[in-house]
């Protein structure tokens, strides 16, 4: 188990520096020069542009350039904003909570509503239940996030005044961006969980077990899920991290102050070393929990546990 972890964490660190190299190199390749961001283009003297860019390094040639960045990264030194000078990973710390519980809680209604309705909808096929269960996977599959989050602020906020519709004070505020994104993750899971229980309900070993006499609550619940549940935790674990990425319109939409905001706002400054410290954090995480479905695999099924002891 140890070895399948380590092999696992080696990938998970090229992954994190492809991802490092790619942002770095889309970056780079955008038009415009953050250095006339940083000044005004009407009082700037060419000088004072050359000695700000050579100040920066962005003089320097771009292996040269990243090969800073990377090693500065690994470091923990993150670098400073170019629009205010302000130190980038303090920055992120410091909006991440919000974007985290966002994310915590996006990813509970994702779950809870996905599963629920998966198994239900399984369960009862071709009958009212399951009409609605696809109904919200078709739902939260085509509708994109801003158009959701639209919606409920006009249902919830504007006409029915149960939730404000920006901001980020307190859970309420929470409530309307985490919907959003639990819709969308809902319906993944519930075409995911669905179609696992229907080829498990299949299955020889449910056809013994009902010979035996067990419940069928007992068969479905306690061994038609948790085998329809091992794919569908890497759709979960995959999600998680696509919630994480996709607050980035969310937070925009309903004016929230995380990391989404952070990073958006800095695509529109060009300001590099913001974007590249937001990616290479976000990358960790999402690397992270990539990391952690692999072993929960070893939990659910029995079976992976026998074959890495092998």
């Amino acid at each position: 188990m140890v070895q399948t972890i380590l092999s696992r964490l080696a990938t998970s660190l090229l992954v994190i520096f492809g991802a490092s190299v790619l942002v770095y190199c889309i970056m780079y390749l955008l038009p415009g020069d953050p250095v006339l961001l940083m000044l005004d283009p009407s009082s700037a003297t060419p000088e004072m542009i050359e000695n700000l860019r050579a100040q920066l390094g962005l003089d320097q040639p771009f292996y040269i350039q990243f090969a800073n960045y990377f090693g500065d990264m690994l470091r923990g030194d993150f670098g400073k904003s170019m629009i205010n000078s302000d130190p980038v990973l303090p920055k992120i710390l410091e909006h991440f909570p919000a974007t985290l519980a966002l994310t915590a809680l996006s990813s509970i209604i994702a779950i809870t509503i996905g599963i629920t309705l998966g198994v239900l909808s399984a369960i009862h096929r071709n009958g009212v239940i399951d009409f609605v269960a696809r109904l919200v996977g078709l739902f939260g599959i085509s509708m994109p996030t801003f158009w959701t989050g639209i919606l409920l602020i006009l249902l919830f906020s504007v006409q029915l005044g149960w939730f404000p519709a920006m901001g980020s004070d307190g859970f309420s505020s929470l409530v309307l961006p985490a919907a959003t994104l639990g819709l969308v993750g809902a319906g993944f899971i519930v075409r995911m969980v669905r179609n696992s229980m229907l080829e498990v309900i299949n299955e020889p070993f449910i056809v013994a077990l009902r010979a035996k006499g067990l419940s069928e609550r007992a068969i479905m619940y306690g061994h038609a899920l948790r085998n329809a549940l091992i794919p569908a935790v890497t759709v979960i674990g995959m999600l998680i991290g696509d919630l994480l990425a996709g607050t980035v319109v969310v937070e925009t939409v309903f004016s929230r102050q995380g990391i989404g905001r952070i990073i958006a706002d800095a695509l529109m400054a060009k300001d590099l070393p913001v974007v590249q410290g937001v990616v290479f954090f976000t990358s960790i995480i999402y690397v992270v929990l990539n990391l952690l479905v692999d072993i929960s695999y070893s939990y659910i099924d029995p079976r992976v546990r026998r074959a890495v002891r092998t």
